[in-house]
């Protein structure tokens, strides 16, 4: 009888450990670390950004890094850094692919330099509105593959776009109401070929600028005038130093959410989603401030002297048309294009 009993107990015993081991398992699942969860380091990563903290890219972030410190409880975090403070956007690119900063918002010229494909989402006439426009940067049908395509080379991850909305010209002296009125004028743009080839379409003159010295070089007289749209215009407050706003809507231009891939692979597998599922909600956020805050910039920008102006848009139009054939030179460049126009449809 004693036999009996001790064997139940030791068949016990061994059942309850082998329970115990099973649920102590179960509590590692999705970490990347075999540590248990509650000991995995938090990680803050830093997100370099070129606009102020009026801007609706500094809110959406700062929005985002929220999100998901809610949703990783805390294992994974997002610091800010906006008005360049981690350098101009063309060094962002270095930054990341280096593991220096893990993100950065960087605008399609910057991506541009790295691959020609990125050349497409800054061509005139490629997209119709932002609705357009943002139902494509969150389609991963027709940029999935694109987003990828930097990290085997440039450890970078582009993990999804914000919208610029429309970009205008805006100048020192006098609404540019047709082609003609800009000829002669130096004109800021991004260092990227096709805006150089943009301005110059419109028999102005090109010059390559970082962002952070526009308002200095317009206040100068190194240049006539930029081109942006209305909120960078105001909340970087051109309108003092070029306050006629000549809307050109020349293009809709894109910025991208870039990270080092690296970073992201150290994300378990539930983190990871909880990221991407924390920047849906705030690409969807951004735009739809971007509406709200491009009339308040409009309002802010006249009440300080400046003045907006609507265009010749077809003589616009005409003068830029030939890009597409300059700059679509690539079987990948073409298949992109036609994508996005068919989403259009």
């Amino acid at each position: 009888m004693r036999k009996t009993t001790r064997l139940a107990l030791i068949t016990t015993t061994a059942i309850a450990a082998l329970t115990l081991a099973a649920c102590s398992g179960g509590a590692n699942t999705g970490n990347s670390s075999d540590a248990p969860a509650e000991e995995v380091e938090p990680t803050t990563m830093k997100l370099a950004l070129n606009q102020t903290e009026e801007h609706p890219s500094f809110i959406a972030l700062e929005a985002f890094g929220e999100r998901l410190t809610e949703a990783t409880d805390g294992r994974w975090n997002i610091e800010v850094h906006p008005n360049s403070t981690l350098g101009d956007q063309a060094e962002y690119i270095q930054s990341v692919s280096s593991g220096v900063i893990d993100l950065a918002i960087v605008s399609a010229p910057q991506l541009e330099n790295v691959s020609k494909d990125f050349v497409i989402f800054s061509l005139p006439t490629v997209f119709d509105s932002i609705d357009h426009q943002m139902a494509v940067l969150s389609d991963d049908e027709v940029v999935g593959d694109l987003y990828t395509s930097l990290e085997d080379s440039n450890s970078i991850t582009v993990v999804g776009g914000f919208t610029q909305g429309a970009r205008s010209v805006y100048v020192k002296d006098g609404a540019a109401e047709t082609p003609d009125d800009l000829a002669g004028k130096k004109i800021r743009v991004q260092e990227s070929p096709v805006f150089i080839s943009m301005i110059n379409a419109l028999g102005a003159s090109p010059t390559p600028m970082a962002f952070a010295e526009v308002y200095t070089g317009l206040q100068s007289g190194v240049i006539d005038g930029a081109e942006n749209n209305e909120i960078s215009y105001f909340t970087q407050k051109h309108f003092e130093v070029a306050p006629f706003f000549s809307y050109t809507r020349h293009l809709i231009g894109a910025d991208f959410l870039i990270s080092n891939t690296g970073t992201l692979d150290k994300m378990s597998e539930e983190d990871r989603a909880a990221f991407d599922a924390a920047w849906e909600e705030t690409w969807q956020q951004h735009t739809d401030l971007w509406t709200t805050e491009t009339e308040e910039a409009i309002a802010g920008a006249e009440a300080g002297g400046a003045t907006f102006t609507e265009v010749d848009s077809d003589a616009f139009v005409e003068a830029l048309e030939p890009l597409l054939d300059e700059f679509i030179t690539e079987d990948s460049q073409q298949t992109l294009f036609d994508a996005i126009r068919g989403a259009a449809k």
